[in-house]
């Protein structure tokens, strides 16, 4: 219960720092005509992001709809979860490719998407398929996946302005040169916020997997099958990343589809699988 609680305080925080630094990137840019302009900026962005990212994604990956009777088990499993998270079933859709792993999409716990690989249906066992298929489901009861689409938007945000922001810096406002120390400090800052806003939103990431890790295991009352899962798919991904993944979207799937770059933990989308796996193992039921 602590854990869930500061996993939940984290997101909030992350989320307001980067709420805050998009107003104070606009703000830098424009005073507040140009705060005004970023806040209607990410409003636009994130209604388009709520509404569309998951035709989006499900695209990007040639996602097509699972066939009832050829997948008979996957919808089995999928249905008995979502009833125990109390939502409506899931649509499924399966992925081409060997690549062995899943993620969740959709706007909300009404319309979301189960997506799985062809490679993890032939890599895992039934039993971890079903602890993979609860931490997806919990993505959709926690509403992580609208959580971490604002989150990516914000950022994205974030990122444009301060480009604009360092132009306008280049190209000077008003020229004075007894104002180079004013230019310096916004190019700083235009240079400085992007980063800072990809480690908030990164950082975010990271604790909503935590959190999935864990209410999926609660609905099944099973965590060392996930966590068996986990282990299996790392090291799928270590030898065989998935040829069509991109950064975008790569903190959707449950184990970072792209080559894992141990020493740059701060950058990456997902926790260390090893926590993860810790955190399941020490669950009881």
């Amino acid at each position: 219960m602590v854990l869930s609680m500061n996993n939940q305080l984290k997101t909030v925080l992350f989320l307001g720092l980067l709420t805050g630094l998009l107003l104070g990137v606009g703000q830098l840019l424009g005073g507040r005509t140009g705060l005004i302009i970023a806040f209607i900026f990410a409003l636009v962005m994130n209604f388009f992001t709520y509404w569309f990212s998951d035709k989006f994604v499900l695209k990007i990956y040639h996602a097509y709809p699972a066939k009832r009777e050829k997948y008979k088990l996957l919808y089995e499993d999928i249905k008995y979860i979502a009833e125990r998270a109390k939502m409506p079933m899931p649509k499924v859709y399966i992925i081409p490719g060997t690549h062995a792993n899943a993620f969740c999409t959709g706007r909300n716990p009404k319309h979301a998407v189960v997506a799985c690989t062809e490679g993890i249906l032939d890599l895992l066992d039934r039993k971890e398929l079903k602890g993979v298929l609860a931490h997806e489901i919990a993505h959709a009861k926690n509403r992580d996946i609208l959580i971490s689409s604002v989150a990516a938007v914000i950022a994205g945000a974030i990122s444009f302005l301060a480009s604009m922001a360092q132009w306008a810096a280049i190209f000077g406002f008003g020229g004075r040169d007894d104002n180079n120390g004013g230019i310096i400090g916004v190019l700083l800052l235009a240079i400085l916020t992007p980063i800072i806003a990809s480690l908030i939103h990164l950082a975010i990431s990271r604790s909503r997997e935590y959190q999935a890790d864990k209410v999926g295991a609660e609905l099944i009352k099973d965590s060392h099958s996930l966590a068996d899962a986990l282990q299996k798919l790392h090291a799928g991904a270590n030898y065989n990343p998935m040829k069509n993944a991109n950064n975008a979207t790569a903190h959707m799937f449950i184990v970072n589809p792209l080559k894992n770059v141990k020493w740059a933990s701060l950058f990456s989308t997902h926790p260390d699988v090893n926590s993860r796996i810790g955190r399941l193992r020490s669950m009881k039921f």
